[in-house]
């Protein structure tokens, strides 16, 4: 799978980490940078990362900043971008499975590399639930809120 990375400066070394655990996997990784801790914007890479996903780039994003906050209210901003902070692998494959999740959100002041790392591969390894029409028709309301309202 082609999977975009992105960070800001508070989560360049988490990025760095996860980037190699899917590389490691056999992913290709796109990654939008930042590339180093110098202070940067959260929502520049953001929109990168959203971007890279919705032009077809990335079939999914994920993307790090200090809590992982900031970055999911950025990404969501963009249209057809999914985006959820998980800090558990649960929510990592139950957001994909249910709710057709592209971009998966971490903060690094939050979670440490190991469960960053599994939360990512346990997104990255799950589908959408297509056999249980309830989930369809859930993210077809989403999609349409988004159409509604531009």
């Amino acid at each position: 799978m082609r999977i975009a990375v992105g960070a800001d400066h508070a989560g360049f070394a988490l990025k760095q980490e996860v980037a190699a655990s899917l590389r490691k996997q056999g992913h290709e990784v796109v990654d939008v940078g930042t590339d180093s801790t110098a202070p940067v914007d959260y929502p520049d890479f953001a929109e990168k990362v959203s971007l890279a996903v919705r032009d077809g780039q990335a079939e999914r994003a994920v993307l790090i900043c200090g809590s992982g906050v900031g970055a999911s209210v950025a990404a969501n901003k963009i249209k057809g971008i999914r985006a959820a902070i998980c800090h558990d692998v649960y929510s990592a494959h139950q957001g994909v499975e249910h709710d057709d999740m592209n971009v998966l959100c971490l903060g690094s002041r939050i979670v440490g590399a190991a469960v960053a790392e599994e939360a990512t591969l346990a997104f990255v390894a799950a589908t959408f639930n297509t056999t249980e029409p309830r989930y369809a028709r859930r993210l077809e309301k989403v999609r349409e809120m988004e159409r509604q309202r531009r």
